[in-house]
């Protein structure tokens, strides 16, 4: 049995990486794809490198025929994906990878995105879709939220390490670089060749990254209590890839016991096994793999964990794709072990 799926926004990055993934998913089959501004287009004229595929044309959401859909995946902007899918039938499984249903809190939602939520009651149903550990609701789900690519790297550090209590809540700190994919397809000025290679900068500065968000969110809630943390990322001149540097008060050894009993049986989340083994974002690039390495910091009863992840994979549609697995009863990991790509 194979199941139909239709990908909204898939002349984008993390619809083209959806598609490079389900085309050798033995149990989906792509027939709708959607693409406002490139309807009409074959996809190989979007995206050449999908060319050799026989894959439906680019049409505009509403030519498609959603009755013959088992799951949809959204890709589209902020903002955009709660009008669509308020639109879309209510016995349709979907998979939202914007930011506009990781929020539980409507208020919440308007104060981080700057707008009023116009989706309230799909945002009660929508299951935050960090796969390893909402598992048992997204299996039952039919609206699931993916997460932010820089927070799901932070939090497969730091959620075990909450829920054990082996680290100060008062003293957390991501120091992250992210790949400029992360940013998306659209043109920005500062995403030229030019104004971006031999360089690295930080951006959203002093608490005002929309991630942030989640964080407070999710950490709050493992905690039992509010938790925030400091958080700055950095864009650096790589296609894709997440390296999360975290510094924390606690034992190392303690830690990276904590992290390796959490992670034992998970298929793609891999403690390295020795205190001081780090991770490489050539290590999990073009995979579905989370790597997590500790140290010991020179000052005594402090720790670093860090953690890489390939923003578009893991971190975005990859997830998606795990998620969607669970939704359709079929086995997690199927069409998502790949090998990370190398150089």
């Amino acid at each position: 049995m194979s199941f139909s799926v239709g990908i909204l926004g898939a002349s984008g990055y993390t619809g083209a990486e959806l598609i490079r993934l389900i085309i050798n998913h033995p149990k989906l089959k792509i027939t709708a794809l959607s693409a406002d501004r490139k309807a009409g287009l074959s996809l190989s004229e979007v995206f050449p490198h999908l060319s050799f595929h026989n894959l439906p044309k680019l049409v505009k959401i509403d030519q498609i025929d959603f009755s013959k859909l088992d799951l949809c995946f959204c890709a589209l902007p902020h903002q955009t994906s709660q009008a669509v899918i308020k639109k879309l039938p209510n016995n349709l499984k979907v998979i939202d990878l914007s930011a506009d249903f990781r929020l539980s809190d409507p208020e919440e939602y308007k104060r981080w995105y700057g707008s009023t939520h116009i989706a309230k009651d799909l945002q009660k149903e929508f299951v935050y879709g960090l796969t390893e550990f909402y598992r048992d609701k997204i299996i039952s789900a039919r609206l699931v939220a993916g997460t932010g690519c820089n927070a799901a790297a932070g939090q497969y550090a730091l959620r075990p390490l909450i829920e054990s209590k082996v680290i100060d809540l008062e003293n957390i700190i991501i120091d992250l670089k992210a790949g400029v994919s992360g940013a998306g397809r659209a043109l920005k000025e500062n995403l030229l060749h030019a104004e971006l290679s031999e360089g690295l900068h930080p951006y959203s500065i002093g608490g005002t990254h929309r991630h942030l968000a989640e964080f407070d969110q999710e950490l709050s809630k493992v905690a039992g209590t509010p938790v925030k943390i400091q958080f700055t990322p950095h864009l650096v001149p790589i296609n894709r890839g997440i390296l999360a540097t975290i510094y924390v008060k606690g034992s190392p050894l303690e830690i990276h016991k904590v992290l390796s009993d959490a992670y034992l049986n998970e298929h793609f989340v891999k403690v390295l096994p020795s205190i001081g083994d780090f991770p490489s974002t050539h290590h999990v690039r073009g995979s579905n793999l989370v790597k997590i390495g500790v140290s010991a910091d020179r000052i005594k009863g402090r720790a670093i964990v860090i953690v890489a992840i390939d923003n578009l994979t893991k971190g975005s549609s990859g997830q998606a794709l795990q998620n969607a697995n669970l939704m359709l009863g079929l086995e997690e990991s199927l069409g998502l072990d790949l090998v990370p790509l190398f150089p």
